[in-house]
């Protein structure tokens, strides 16, 4: 009975996010990328004469990953803004309190929406990733050798914001949510680049910010291996101060370790939410 409810929410939640105005501004935004890509692609083949150089694939490696970080920027916005309104919206228009009359429990609920909207924000990683990746390949013949890798570490990077902001969306209201976890987002990249800088100065203390930072939010660390998932391993020996404090190059890959506490943190902060929603008041 509760999988089968789990289930239902799930499917209303993706017919609900299908309806909003929110999904139109993603298609916008991703098909104004993938037009900004081919084109940019198309300059560095036209640069370059194809990937047949050192300088070519480390071009491509950079724009790939600018333009992938693009990319998560978009799923990020979209899955946050879609959180948001999942509990908060309902609970203040009162519609949670009419499917609560029922005897559902909020449990059932909240795992419902979080599916429905894991689906939503893998399935566009998914589609929109594997675009852009044949755009590269058709400009300049450039298809990167871990791509099901890259882009699985970008999904798990949507669904942990998504998974924040619903945990937001049950104390605070669905604008403030979005904003939050879209701040947050941003700020755990700021400081992964700051992080990378004491890497690259030898600065233990600046290093810390971005572990620290990594930690608390996989986000960032989920971004950089899926960097690293996307770049030519050859460009590593070639160009290896190249990638020092670099903020779309990554030299390292993610650890066995880190991917299990961010599956932890994802089932930690989906813990805490279904605690706030159970409490919260109607």
């Amino acid at each position: 009975m509760t999988a089968r409810v789990v289930l239902t929410i799930a499917h209303l939640t993706l017919q609900e996010a299908a309806r909003r105005r929110v999904l139109r501004s993603l298609a916008v935004l991703t098909v104004v990328l993938l037009g900004l890509s081919a084109w940019g692609f198309s300059r560095i083949d036209a640069e370059f004469g194809g990937l047949t150089s050192g300088e070519a694939r480390l071009a491509a490696a950079m724009v790939l990953n600018l333009v992938m970080f693009g990319l998560s920027l978009i799923a990020a916005l979209g899955t946050a803004f879609l959180a948001g309104p999942t509990l908060s919206g309902e609970i203040e228009s009162g519609i949670a309190l009419a499917v609560l009359g029922r005897p559902v429990r909020r449990s059932a609920i909240l795992l419902g929406k979080w599916l429905g909207l894991v689906c939503f924000g893998s399935g566009f990683v998914a589609v929109a990733g594997f675009a852009l990746l044949l755009i590269v390949r058709g400009t300049v013949g450039y298809w990167p050798p871990q791509p099901v890798t890259g882009l699985a570490l970008l999904a798990g990077q949507a669904i942990a914001l998504l998974t924040l902001g619903l945990l937001l969306s049950t104390v605070i209201s669905p604008m403030a949510s979005g904003i939050v976890a879209v701040g947050l987002f941003g700020a755990t990249w700021i400081a992964g680049v700051v992080g990378n800088v004491g890497v690259a100065l030898g600065n233990a203390s600046v290093e810390r910010i971005g572990t620290v930072s990594q930690i608390l939010l996989p986000t960032d660390g989920l971004w950089r291996g899926a960097m690293r998932a996307f770049q030519d391993p050859t460009l590593f020996a070639q160009f290896e101060n190249a990638f020092q404090a670099h903020p779309f190059l990554s030299i390292s890959s993610l650890t066995g370790a880190y991917l299990s506490w961010a599956g932890v943190w994802v089932l930690l902060v989906l813990g805490l939410a279904a605690v706030a929603f159970q409490r919260r008041d109607l």
